[in-house]
């Protein structure tokens, strides 16, 4: 069953993790949104610059360091995923508890091996 996910910290560097999830996402025929700070796009996904109220988010998969997620929370939040899933070297328990109590799911894991062991 497709997941729509989106991609916070996307880049169209392909050494990125963020670019390989998406572009795995897309082989696994998840439907993909992607975010970052520079417009680009990845195996035909656009890399928004602005904050868009995406509807029916299933997760939302982070590539930024915990201090660059702060400014993201509200925003995460108002999308109302089912879960939420922390990449390595992304892992924020600030953040867990804000998710824990808004009812959203978070888990520490990477989106590349999720796929790859059909856990996604």
């Amino acid at each position: 069953m497709s997941k729509k996910t989106l991609v916070i910290g996307a880049s169209e560097n392909v050494q990125r993790y963020s670019n390989m999830a998406i572009r795995k996402l897309k082989q696994f025929e998840h439907e993909v949104k992607a975010f970052g700070l520079r417009k680009g796009e990845v195996d035909g996904v656009v890399i928004d610059t602005d904050l868009l109220s995406y509807e029916n988010i299933d997760m939302v998969t982070l590539y930024l360091s915990p201090k660059n997620q702060e400014a993201y929370y509200d925003y995460i939040l108002g999308l109302k995923p089912k879960r939420v899933i922390f990449n390595p070297g992304t892992e924020n328990p600030e953040f867990y508890e804000t998710l824990k109590n808004n009812g959203i799911d978070f888990e520490e894991a990477c989106t590349l091996v999720l796929l790859n062991t059909k856990q996604y």
